[in-house]
């Protein structure tokens, strides 16, 4: 066993330095015995026996290769052929085998997609027959690299896999496993990740043999491809592509960041460490993007809703001179993702707007209303407002009755935050036939929709003193009402330090949920000397049932104390947020003081 051992370690130790032709006969001996013996286990072959060279195949096969004239020749046929014609003659001018009937598949599949070419011809050629024979008859002999190839061939080529000579190749290739290099075995689990999907079962093998053999992983390329292509399929290789890719992060080009985020991005994979590590080597290492990385990456930040002030501020500042050139698709793409961050660059959007100015017949009806609904959600007022709204209102008026009813809500409720809502948008919403189809629907998005409208109708009402209606019905304003939640941490301390302050809660309320369908955590009323009034006992327009009747006594002041809910901005940011800045007003035009609680 001594003497096996060291005859394994100078084949090793010579293989790296001796070039193939000059290795002796009696090197190769043993090697050949290790290599060609099925009865040894499997463990002998894991390490040892088969040593990669940088074109995927081993020494031995190397080796065996250049010893044989007539296989360079044939092997030299394979490579400069250029048609199906040339490599299908081969099995008829000389006798093949299997390693080289194999070959000649692989060349085939790459000849025809390199070449767009129709393979059904190919496949009921009686010498492509021939050639599956061939390689099926000796399927053991078949090289490691060329086996991996002849599998994606096959599947490429469009062999039906249920015959018999390619689930053979299937089990000789499963039977391989572990004599596979790392990099074969994630080639081969990239490609049938995208023809073949979960349900193979060989891909099913695969991936538990690079979940195992994970730290043979090397080089930013492999990581990459496997994130993006094979994370999905197994959650426990994600997690260990992420602890190397965090491992490998500065050496990381842009357009392997990019690729990373996408891939954490289309898997919604949060890997906070990862994602500060990509950022801050994207921020300090690489000063130039191309267009469609910066794109890429701020889908991918608003995707995972990982908020990083200095890549926004980068990205929007490299987008900006760029605005002009972009195609509809891309300039809405960014805006939106923008918006998702809540993050506003005042110079990006006012080169946005001048581009709908400028290109509006080009960007189609849901590019606009897409527009209008990012603007909206950072309440961002083009400094040309006035001419940006006529031309897009303009531009939209026409198509309002193609558009479906939750993307026209959407576009109403969008207009109202902007203050841009005219009579006509508002009557189309609040028609009672457009609210009736919604009637009785207690799934969350009818919810949000009818939340929308309630929006509006106060908007309607508040806003818009020459709107005369319709009004959405009273019965619909309370809908909102739901069950007894529990009281957050904010919530209990805002209760208990304005029971202080009142003396009595009675003369407080709490948790209120108004007819303009927005939500007060408390409420009190003071008289003119700032000394809280029992709020029971006045009248309360705001709420769908008042409890007092008695009108508010002169000077008195309704207070009303709003939470701040976004913890990714500071309380000095608030009117960057449309939803929030639309609450503020519709509350003041209703009679209140607002008290903001973080």
């Amino acid at each position: 066993m001594a003497a096996h051992l060291v005859r394994r370690c100078c084949w090793r130790y010579l293989g790296a330095f001796i070039s193939p032709p000059s290795v002796p006969a009696s090197l190769l001996a043993p090697v050949g015995k290790m290599v060609t013996a099925r009865a040894l286990p499997f463990n002998s072959f894991h390490t040892s026996s088969y040593l990669s060279c940088a074109d995927g195949f081993s020494v031995k096969e190397q080796v065996e290769e250049s010893r044989n004239p007539e296989h360079k020749v044939i092997g030299e046929l394979i490579e400069t052929a250029t048609t199906p014609q040339d490599l299908l003659q081969l099995a008829e001018l000389h006798a093949l085998n299997s390693n080289q009937a194999s070959q000649i598949i692989t060349q085939l599949s790459r000849l025809s997609m390199g070449k767009n070419l129709e393979t059904g011809s190919i496949l009921q050629d009686e010498r492509f027959q021939q050639l599956i024979s061939i390689m099926d008859s000796q399927i053991s002999h078949v090289w490691n690299n060329t086996l991996v190839n002849l599998v994606k061939s096959l599947y490429t080529l469009g062999v039906d896999s249920n015959r018999r000579e390619v689930q053979s190749v299937e089990q000789e290739v499963l039977w391989r496993l572990r004599r596979l290099t790392f990099r074969q075995l994630a080639s081969l689990a990239e490609f049938l990740a995208l023809k073949q999907g979960k349900e193979s079962r060989l891909l099913s093998e695969v991936l538990k043999k690079l979940e195992l053999r994970w730290t043979e992983l090397e080089g930013t390329r492999n990581v990459v491809s496997l994130m993006s292509k094979v994370g999905h399929m197994s959650p426990a290789l994600m997690d260990r592509l992420e602890d190397k890719a965090l491992e490998l992060a500065e050496q990381f080009e842009p357009d392997d960041i990019r690729k990373v985020m996408l891939a954490l991005a289309y898997q919604n994979r949060r890997c906070v460490p990862l994602l500060r590590a990509l950022s801050y080597h994207l921020t300090q290492k690489h000063s130039e993007l191309g267009l469609s990385i910066l794109l890429d990456l701020i889908f991918a930040y608003g995707k995972l809703n990982f908020h990083q002030p200095q890549v926004f501020q980068k990205i929007a500042t490299d987008l900006h001179p760029q605005v002009a050139t972009m195609t509809p698709v891309e300039v809405t793409r960014c805006v939106r993702s923008f918006a998702l961050l809540k993050w506003l660059s005042l110079p990006f959007f006012e080169a946005v707007a001048q581009y709908t100015l400028d290109n509006t017949k080009q960007l189609s009806v849901s590019q606009l209303c897409g527009l209008i609904l990012s603007f909206a959600r950072l309440n961002f007022q083009p400094s040309a407002s006035e001419d940006f709204f006529s031309v897009v209102l303009e531009e939209l008026e026409g198509e309002l009755d193609n558009l479906e009813p939750h993307l026209l809500t959407d576009l109403v409720w969008s207009l109202c935050v902007l203050q841009q809502a005219k009579a006509p948008y508002l009557r189309r919403v609040l028609a009672p036939e457009f609210h009736a189809q919604i009637r009785g629907d207690d799934s969350p998005k009818a919810h949000s929709l009818r939340l929308k409208l309630i929006h509006i109708n106060a908007t309607a009402r508040l806003e818009c003193p020459e709107y005369q209606g319709p009004f959405l019905p009273l019965e619909m304003l309370s809908a909102t009402e739901q069950g007894e939640e529990r009281a957050t941490l904010l919530q209990s301390s805002l209760r208990e330090a304005l029971a202080g302050v009142l003396g009595s809660l009675d003369k407080g309320r709490f948790n209120i949920r108004t007819i303009y369908g927005w939500h007060i955590d408390a409420e009190m009323v003071v008289n003119s000397e700032n000394k809280p009034l029992p709020v029971k006992n006045f009248a309360a327009p705001h709420l769908p049932h008042s409890e007092g009747k008695k009108p508010l006594p002169p000077d008195a002041r309704r207070i009303a104390f709003l939470r701040w809910e976004f913890p990714n901005f500071s309380n000095r940011s608030k009117e960057l947020l449309g939803r929030y800045a639309m609450a503020r007003r519709h509350l003041q035009a209703a009679g209140f003081l607002l008290v903001d609680v973080s």
